[in-house]
């Protein structure tokens, strides 16, 4: 399996959950999530899967800045409708990593660990998504804009002729390549698209 050696660079997501622990798929129900993890789940790798990824690692060291988070115990808030542009997109890589989903999700073991009904579109919120952690009820607003690192001049036209059908193999590749790229460098300046507020 071949894919950019990036995605092993991105630090992965340190989680604990319980109820991994009492079905025995993970002792004391640790484990890690990572990147490349999250592109298999998306399916693809993009400004978009990333930053999802970049605001669950922000606000997850935020909720939880000496310890573990706790899968299942965090609740996520979205302004946007869950058909509005990628915030569908989003609250996948998001539910993928911190287990909560609107109302599709685990309706929990002996009345614990429900994941169904922790995950809120139109919420009234001016952020790009708010986590709440469930037991301290803390919360934090992360905003994301990759705006600030702007994609090679080169990657439009060739998108252009990959969507038309026009482009040669190596147009192809060459568009894949710069995708990428982008998607590095937005993994590389984390500080310039992320920022939380802690609430």
């Amino acid at each position: 399996m071949n894919y950019p050696e990036f995605f092993d660079t991105v630090a992965s997501i340190q989680l604990q959950d319980p109820i991994a622990d009492i079905l025995g798929a993970f002792e004391h129900g640790a484990y890690e999530i990572s990147y490349l993890e999250v592109v298999k789940a998306a399916g693809h790798s993009c400004p978009t899967v990333a930053g999802a990824y970049l605001m669950v690692d922000a606000a997850l060291k935020a909720l939880y800045p000496n310890e573990r988070a706790v899968r299942g115990n965090i609740k996520v808030e979205f302004a946007e409708s869950l058909e509005e542009g990628v915030a569908g997109v989003i609250g996948n890589v998001i539910s993928h990593i911190t287990g909560a989903t609107d109302k599709s999700g685990f309706k929990g073991l002996g009345g614990k660990f429900a994941r169904h009904s922790l995950m809120h579109f139109d919420a009234e919120i001016s952020s790009s998504a708010r986590f709440t952690r469930i037991n301290t009820q803390k919360s934090v607003d992360l905003f994301y804009d990759p705006s600030s690192v702007p994609a090679d001049p080169a990657m439009m036209p060739l998108m252009q002729k990959t969507m038309q059908g026009a482009a040669s193999k190596e147009e192809m590749q060459q568009f894949g390549r710069l995708w990428q790229e982008r998607v590095q460098r937005i993994f590389e300046n984390p500080e310039k698209v992320i920022s939380a507020r802690e609430l």
